[in-house]
């Protein structure tokens, strides 16, 4: 008998689970936006995409339609979303532009960070939250914790 391991070899450690009114439609979103691969579709009883396996530069992320009975629902349409995923892009602008091409809003515009990245927040078709980023500058623990401070400075609160 062979032993298993807890952690599938070719799998992420953590996956996210996007549940959506269109599965399909978030695929292509995915897709269209950061170049995803599609490993697996899985049609439900009525022929739509119940499930979908999918990554990200090498990261696996899951795309599942509402089920009934199942306790999970896809956000809403206002971006009161209570998750926001967070990924790294190559090419941070040239990312939230294709997003916007299909469908995509912008929420935060595109902006230098004191860490060292480069980040904008949008909200997909389907109601999701990304913080999409790129690494434009590799920062000491000193430096952010004193651009941190700066920033409080800035705008008048006290750093703890």
């Amino acid at each position: 008998m062979s032993a298993n391991k807890g952690i599938p070899e070719d799998s992420s450690v953590v996956m996210p689970r996007l549940f959506c009114r269109d599965a399909a439609a978030e695929m292509d979103f995915c897709k269209h936006t950061f170049g995803a691969v599609e490993l697996n579709r899985r049609a439900g009883p009525d022929g739509k995409v119940a499930h979908g396996l999918m990554t990200i530069s090498g990261e696996m992320i899951m795309i599942e339609a509402e089920w009934p009975g199942f306790p999970s629902r896809a956000p809403q349409l206002d971006g009161s979303s209570p998750v926001g995923i967070f990924v790294y892009v190559e090419d941070v602008d040239k990312a939230v532009e294709r997003s916007v091409a299909v469908g995509a809003k912008i929420i935060y515009p595109i902006q230098d960070q004191f860490w060292g990245d480069r980040i904008g927040w949008i909200m997909d078709p389907q109601g999701h939250v990304w913080t999409i980023a790129s690494r434009i500058e590799e920062t000491t623990k000193e430096q952010r914790d004193q651009r941190w401070r700066d920033n409080l400075a800035k705008s008048g609160k006290r750093s703890e």
